[in-house]
């Protein structure tokens, strides 16, 4: 079977991602290289793995993770549905049962607020994961006077982590924002949207998703 490390050893997805991360970087976004790639890939595995899913299912929700941003590559417009598009081929030749490619299409095409939806377990887990990496780190932008919300916003979150308990199924986003640089009244005001589709994914797991921000429990 297809695993995680088949993927990122694969120079058509090696290619492809550190591309779409050059194009991003040249209209002005916020990282989404290899560290947002696997971050995402590993909080979407853990979040099945601490709620019972099973390892294969579990792997699928790695790939789908470390894939869903590939559709930069063409266009950031509508790039989960590109880059759903794109993967099919590849995994198909590299062997990957087509049941399994469907699962990872479906997650990569329904992981953006715009038009996505969770469809599947492992669609959930890539919303959450995904929607989950907010941290300065991903600031391109050195020169603070300059930035916009989103680089404010980002570059305000200096603790990020999602939490999963599998005793109460909850789901916490915890962040330490830094309020002189960014009220979090911003932080809602871009990405309020996101955290709607969270719950949503969250409910799909048939857990709670929750937002502590400072210590202060938000949701």
């Amino acid at each position: 079977m297809i695993t995680l490390a088949d993927v990122k050893h694969n120079p058509a997805f090696e290619s492809f991602m550190k591309q779409g991360d050059t194009h991003l970087e040249a209209i002005g976004f916020t990282e989404h290289g290899n560290r947002h790639a696997g971050l995402v890939s590993n909080i979407s595995r853990n979040i099945l793995i601490r709620l019972g899913y099973d390892q294969r299912l579990a792997e699928l929700a790695a790939i789908a993770g470390f894939l869903h941003d590939i559709g930069n590559v063409v266009t950031r417009h509508d790039h989960g549905q590109t880059g759903a598009l794109i993967v099919t081929n590849i995994l198909a030749q590299m062997g990957m049962d087509y049941s399994e490619i469907a699962i990872v299409m479906g997650a990569i095409g329904n992981h953006e607020e715009e038009y996505g939806e969770p469809v599947s377990d492992v669609s959930a887990a890539v919303i959450l994961a995904d929607k989950s990496d907010v941290h300065r780190s991903r600031v391109r932008n050195r020169d603070i006077a300059t930035f916009d919300i989103h680089d404010r916003v980002n570059y305000a979150v200096v603790h990020s982590f999602l939490n999963v308990d599998d005793a109460t199924r909850d789901i916490t986003l915890n962040l330490t924002i830094d309020n002189e640089i960014c009220p979090v009244m911003e932080y809602f005001e871009i990405f309020l949207i996101r955290m709607v589709m969270c719950r949503r994914a969250a409910s799909f797991l048939k857990a709670v998703f929750r937002i502590e921000i400072n210590g202060a429990k938000i949701l």
